[in-house]
């Protein structure tokens, strides 16, 4: 009598990381590039590089042809502001769904349903080396925890999310990578889940995956002391001086430094794009102290959601190249706009 797999309709085989890897390896430029901006992204964080750091990419990466573009347009800025700024790209594979929809390139490449991983895998290696190669250290989304396995050792700043933020083997997870990982308040405002994660990744732990060959074992980690906060706002925004302030309060009763990241985009834009300059400019005004303070040092970075084009659109027969098919995007003209702007402040 079978009692398990009762509801599995099929098994696909995957391909092993290590298979992978050999397939797409990891050149010198690129394993150079991500070991220094690993370095430099830590000191940003810490406050020893005084630069602000600033995640700035698509919302999700569904075309890796206009994904390498992007790459291209904003390695050439990332050089004009790198005197105050510090540029790493998002560069986002998996999507959480709120219920059901596209679960992102790797998910489903092909944006038709038909989940063909092994592929999308390899896609997500491939935009990642050429990102690398262009001068632009990566920043990617942890939602599987295997899937790191196939393309980690390609990202200088990781994330967990605001839905998974609270999930233990996301916790577990991010105490083994190998680079700095923001970790978002719930997507209800909840800070202080946020600080408990970040203290839980700071330990060591010990979890089932998968190794670089694919066999199944127990990965034991270090735990990560370079885990910070981001700030992403939930019923409310939650980038004013107030909000800040309060969660670094909660970072300090933690004993963890009071360092902060700004989402410009979700609830502290109001899921408006076109919004997301005015939120920069905001907190930036806040670090630096421009209303008569001495300004928030604590404030580190920022992430913008930014595409080619503006908006966004639904997956179909007439797509328009260069715009987002998840979250609307800032467009890359007001991108570079509010970057040199940004830049010249802070100068």
């Amino acid at each position: 009598m079978q009692t398990d797999n009762l509801r599995i309709q099929q098994t696909h085989p995957l391909i092993s990381p290590a298979v992978l890897e050999e397939e797409l390896p990891l050149t010198e430029a690129a394993g150079d590039l991500v070991t220094r901006s690993r370095d430099i992204v830590r000191r940003t964080l810490s406050g020893e590089d005084p630069r602000l750091l600033v995640v700035v990419g698509p919302c999700s990466i569904h075309d890796p042809a206009a994904a390498e573009e992007y790459a291209g347009r904003l390695a050439a800025l990332a050089g004009e502001v790198s005197g105050q700024i510090y540029c790493v790209m998002r560069v986002y594979f998996e999507k959480p769904r709120t219920v059901v929809g596209w679960k992102g390139l790797i998910n489903d490449p092909d944006l038709d349903g038909s989940y063909r991983i092994n592929r999308g895998l390899r896609l997500a290696r491939k935009v990642l080396l050429t990102v690398n190669e262009a001068g632009l250290p990566a920043a990617t989304e942890f939602l599987d925890t295997t899937f790191g396995q196939y393309y980690t050792d390609l990202v200088s700043w990781g994330a967990i999310g605001a839905r998974t933020v609270e999930s233990q083997i996301h916790r577990e997870l991010a105490s083994g990578l190998s680079m700095p990982v923001g970790l978002k308040n719930r997507t209800d405002g909840d800070v202080q889940v946020a600080v408990d994660a970040i203290r839980a990744a700071a330990h060591r732990h010990l979890f089932p995956s998968l190794t670089k060959e694919g066999a199944p074992a127990i990965l034991e980690t270090r735990g990560n002391p370079d885990c910070h906060l981001v700030l992403r706002g939930g019923s409310e925004p939650n980038c004013d001086a107030a909000s800040i302030a309060a969660a670094q309060n909660l970072l300090a009763k933690a004993g963890l430094p009071e360092t902060v990241m700004v989402d410009c985009s979700h609830a502290n834009s109001g899921k408006d794009p076109a919004r997301q300059p005015e939120v920069a400019r905001s907190v930036v005004d806040l670090k630096l102290g421009t209303k008569g303070d001495s300004g928030n040092t604590g404030i580190r970075g920022l992430m913008i959601e930014s595409h080619l084009s503006a908006g966004r659109q639904d997956v179909g027969e007439q797509m328009r190249y260069g715009v987002s098919i998840t979250d609307g995007c800032l467009g890359f003209e007001d991108t570079r706009a509010l970057l040199m702007g940004l830049a010249e402040s802070l100068a």
